[in-house]
C-alpha cells in the first residue's frame, strides 16, 4: 500500500512524485513512456535554455527516484475505490494507494474507464479533460488530477507546476496540515 501513486511521468507526474517522495510519503510513479512530452523540444521552460522532451522526462524520473519514489513501467487500465484506498489495475499487476494522481496528459481513456467525470477541454487538440475542484480532486474520492488532463495549459512549465500544486495538496491532506517544501541556501 502506497501513500500516493502517480500515473504518468511527464512534467506533471514527475513533479508530483518528487514532491510526494520528498515529503516522505511512500510514492509510486507508473509510466508507459507514451506521453507527448517525449516528442517535444522546449525553448520556453524557465531556468532551462533548451531541453529535449525525452531528456526532460528522464530527468524528472531520475529526480523522483532520488527522493525515494518507486518507478514502475506499466499501463494502468482502471482505478477503483476499495474501502479507504484505491486499487490500480495495470498490465503489470495490481497496486494499492491511499491517494492517486492522474497525470496522463491528453489521454482520458483511463479516467473514463474509472468512471471519473469529464468535460470539454479548452486547449487546442485537447478535446476532453477531467473535472477537478480547485485543489485537483476528481469525482472519485482519493483520485486527483494534474496537468493537461486537469484542464491546464499543456506547456511543460505549467503542467510541472500543476503537478507540484496537486502533490502539495495531497501531502497536506495526508498530514492533516498544510505542507510546504522549501530548501534554504546554507549560511556563509
Amino acid at each position: 500500500m502506497y501513500d500516493v501513486a502517480i500515473i504518468g511521468a511527464g512534467p506533471a507526474g514527475a513533479s508530483a512524485a518528487l514532491l510526494a517522495a520528498r515529503a516522505k510519503k511512500s510514492t509510486l510513479l507508473i509510466d508507459n513512456d507514451r506521453g507527448v512530452t517525449r516528442r517535444a523540444l522546449m525553448h520556453n521552460h524557465y531556468g532551462v535554455a533548451e531541453i529535449a522532451g525525452p531528456d526532460m522526462v528522464e530527468l524528472g524520473k531520475r529526480q523522483a527516484r532520488a527522493f525515494g519514489a518507486e518507478l514502475v513501467s506499466a499501463t494502468v487500465q482502471k482505478v477503483a475505490r476499495s474501502g479507504d484506498h484505491l486499487v490500480l489495475e495495470t498490465d503489470a499487476g495490481r497496486y494499492e494507494a491511499r491517494h492517486v494522481v492522474l497525470a496522463t496528459g491528453m489521454a482520458v481513456d483511463l479516467a473514463e474507464a474509472s468512471g471519473v467525470r469529464t468535460e470539454p477541454g479548452i486547449e487546442p487538440r485537447v478535446k476532453t479533460v477531467v473535472q477537478v475542484d480547485p485543489s485537483g480532486r476528481t469525482s472519485l474520492a482519493g483520485l486527483w488530477a494534474a496537468g493537461t488532463i486537469a484542464g491546464v495549459s499543456m506547456h511543460t512549465i505549467v503542467t510541472a507546476g500543476d503537478g507540484a500544486r496537486v502533490a502539495i495538496n495531497v501531502v497536506s491532506e495526508l498530514n492533516g496540515a498544510r505542507w510546504v517544501d522549501h530548501d534554504v541556501l546554507p549560511a556563509k
